[in-house]
């Protein structure tokens, strides 16, 4: 049997580094593409060789990681790195099947005759498909500190497991999620003709509000967002916006559930997966236990807590904990909310929503709750009792005090009928240090201060809110970066 030839991997190395061949080297791969709000503290963490530690890039499938390792690739050589000093490669490409990831790069040292303590930027696409590769990178990552290695991969759960079983100290993890409201807004084109951003000095410091200019306007871009907003290949192609079922179910959601994690955790009953899966995306934003979940879908509840962590480990889903009136916590959380990750996977599971459909209520907040993704710092909880619901509230500190709470709804009815808000008014009561005034979103109107039975309120409509959050998330990381 013969064997590749290695002339003919350095000539596929040679294809996928065109940089390489001074002919083509003003252009990369998706320099059309517009940059995602994370692309310059990802750059800053890349050009960082204060620690010797490789990055490995994660999230779902379809974000955009790709694209933004060959916009990283661009910004590298206009800053002057020679093109011969960085190499890409997708370890998806047949040809590197078997092998090393040193081999490779022995190839590449070899091409340019590079020393071992030159400085070289090493792009690893896909590295989930090399076996081990996290004891391949590691020992990289010690034998060569002249490298700067970065790894990308879509199987998150391997990814976010081995990363931190076997890299310890020699990785820095660096999480994309999926497109906030704001990104989505700036990738249209839409972003200044919906909504007004007002710069705000108080005490010497700069804060940002913001404000609606077209409701309507706004409104309707939201409804597209929650139905194939999150995926920016969606947002770009006419084609996949035309059909995103298929393409969110095929390409994105059968390829995680049918592939991915069956071969990352030897999952044998896939259509029982599958059915978990379904019922959660189903439920996206409600109230679910462990005992109907097992009965809707007919799992055992011991594989149902196996399940739940492989697919929060690969970004489908995200669980909320409840706490109860007095904003304790339960010893036994039988209870949990249930979020994906992208509230475009309801859409295209189920399809898609318009504005007065029944799940506009809990897809608002699965939005909102994917805005927080941006910030993996805080912990939210929602809270329940016999009488009432708070669907978000912060806990503070060691003491896990409440801070501040909101109210999601798709509707303008608790504006007028002030008694929908009596649950709020119960738990501030019983928790007095809960910032007030306390958040209400809506569908269309906005208002401050109101007070009702001596509780103080704001009302923000809901598309405002959802941008206003991931704008501001992102705004401190562009700031930090």
């Amino acid at each position: 049997m013969l064997e590749i030839a290695k002339s003919d991997i350095v000539s596929r190395l040679k294809f996928d580094n065109p940089w390489w061949n001074a002919a083509e080297s003003e252009k990369t791969q998706f320099d059309d593409k517009p940059r995602r709000k994370y692309f310059m503290s990802f750059l800053e963490v890349v050009k960082d060789r204060s620690v010797q530690r490789a990055v490995v890039l994660m999230g779902p499938r379809r974000v955009g990681k790709t694209v933004m390792v060959y916009q990283a690739v661009r910004s590298l050589l206009d800053d002057g790195i020679a093109p011969d000093r960085i190499m890409y490669l997708s370890l998806e490409t047949p040809i590197y099947t078997g092998l090393s990831l040193e081999q490779i790069l022995m190839y590449f040292r070899e091409l340019f005759a590079h020393k071992r303590e030159t400085e070289l930027f090493v792009f690893f696409d896909e590295v989930q498909y090399l076996r081990n590769w996290e004891i391949h990178l590691k020992s990289l990552v010690d034998s060569y500190p002249g490298c700067k290695f970065i790894a990308t991969g879509s199987a998150a759960a391997a990814l976010r497991l081995k990363s931190n079983e076997s890299g310890a100290g020699r990785f820095s993890d660096y999480i994309l999620p999926p497109l906030t409201f704001a990104e989505y807004l700036m990738f249209i084109g839409r972003e200044d003709e919906l909504v007004e951003h007002l710069q705000v000095k108080t005490t010497g410091k700069v804060r940002w509000e913001y404000g609606c200019k077209d409701v309507q306007g706004l409104n309707e871009e939201f409804i597209r967002y929650l139905n194939f907003g999150g995926y920016p290949e969606a947002v770009f192609s006419e084609t996949i916006r035309g059909n995103p079922e298929q393409y969110i179910k095929s390409d994105i959601i059968d390829k995680v559930l049918l592939r991915d994690l069956p071969s990352l955790y030897g999952i044998n009953d896939i259509q029982e997966l599958n059915r978990l899966f379904t019922t959660l995306a189903y439920n996206t934003g409600n109230e679910v236990s462990l005992e109907k979940l097992s009965t809707s879908s007919g799992v055992a509840k011991n594989t149902i807590k196996r399940y739940l962590e492989y697919l929060e480990a690969a970004f489908l889903i995200r669980r909320v904990e409840r706490i109860d009136q007095n904003a304790k916590r339960f010893k036994r959380a039988m209870c949990f909310k249930v979020y994906l990750t992208n509230p475009s996977m309801r859409a295209a599971l189920f399809g898609r929503v318009e504005p007065d459909s029944e799940a506009m209520g809990a897809l608002t907040e699965t939005a909102i709750f994917s805005q927080w993704q941006h910030n993996q710092q805080v912990e939210l909880y929602y809270a329940r009792w016999n009488s009432g619901e708070i669907d978000i509230v912060h806990l503070l500190g060691s003491k896990q005090t409440p801070s501040w709470a909101v109210e999601v709804k798709w509707s303008d009815r608790p504006y007028t009928a002030r008694d929908e808000l009596n649950n709020c008014v119960e738990f501030v009561t019983r928790n007095p240090d809960v910032m007030q005034p306390i958040l209400i979103t809506s569908r269309t109107i906005s208002d401050t201060n109101v007070v009702y039975k001596g509780v103080s309120f704001d009302f923000r409509i809901a598309s405002l809110y959802t941008y206003e959050l991931g704008a501001n998330l992102l705004r401190r990381r562009d700031d930090d970066a």
